[in-house]
């Protein structure tokens, strides 16, 4: 399959495969649908990690060359397009909506990017959608070239002035040129730039550290932090405040609380 999702111990790897740069095709963004199904529901799983496959992209976007649906007429297109009938297709999909349904998925578990190579438009949608750690390599390059081919919106579906500066934001959108890994780095779109050999190794690294701790923490701290960018400050307090007292009770009182979080493996 062009998306392969497997489970190691509490790690769980996604990884695209399709041909030398990884182009994503309609029907693999109903495959990571699933797999983001798998991968949400799995309590033995606390951390993912998303690679390419190869060494020369994680993935350089939708495939081009793949032909759009063709309607009988504009409310058959609407009604596509609204309804959630593509969520019952049982045929492979001939358009790229299953990509919404991945980027509406509540997801409050972290995953790890491990970039190589080229990341660049709906790969980069995916990055910064799915993934909350990321490793580059050092010939990494990160980018939404789409412009050039008169298709503009990358920044509003990747809100990526609210991650990166402004500045830096529309310089990639408004130019289609790319950062290489050390502008990443400096424009905290990555955590680390390592050697291509080291990347994966690196990314299972942060995972380990990230999967020693209680799923039900990380999940917390995941929703904290997420709603919360879309909060006010106070309804941001108030929605962690409430998290946090769940926890408390579901562990029944603070004398656990303390056995639990100093609790070693």
């Amino acid at each position: 399959m062009p998306i392969e999702y497997e489970r190691k111990g509490k790690i769980g790897y996604f990884t695209i495969r399709n041909g030398s740069v990884n182009p994503m095709t309609p029907a693999m963004h109903k495959q990571l649908y699933g797999h983001m199904l798998e991968f949400l529901a799995d309590d033995n799983v606390h951390v993912g990690i998303m690679q390419g496959a190869g060494d020369r992209a994680f993935s350089a976007g939708d495939d081009i060359k793949t032909p759009y649906a063709k309607f009988d007429t504009p409310m058959a297109e609407l009604e596509y397009y609204l309804a959630p009938k593509h969520r019952m297709e049982t045929k492979e999909p001939d358009t790229f909506s299953w990509s919404r349904d991945v980027l509406a998925l509540d997801r409050f578990k972290p995953i790890i990017a491990a970039v190589r190579g080229y990341c660049f438009g709906q790969g980069m949608i995916y990055l910064s959608h799915l993934t909350d750690i990321r490793v580059a390599s050092e010939d990494a390059k990160f980018g939404f070239p789409e412009i050039a081919y008169g298709m503009g919106g990358a920044g509003g579906s990747t809100r990526l002035s609210r991650f990166i500066p402004h500045t830096v934001a529309m310089e990639m959108l408004l130019t289609g040129d790319p950062l290489d890994a050390q502008q990443a780095l400096r424009a905290n779109l990555v955590n680390a730039v390592v050697p291509a050999d080291q990347v994966l190794a690196k990314a299972e690294a942060y995972a380990e550290r990230i999967a020693r701790h209680p799923l039900v923490a990380l999940r917390v701290e995941m929703e904290a932090s997420l709603r919360g960018m879309d909060m006010s400050r106070q309804g941001a307090l108030d929605h962690a405040k409430n998290l946090y007292r769940m926890q408390r009770l579901a562990y029944g009182g603070e004398e656990r609380v303390k056995e639990f979080l100093y609790k070693q493996d």
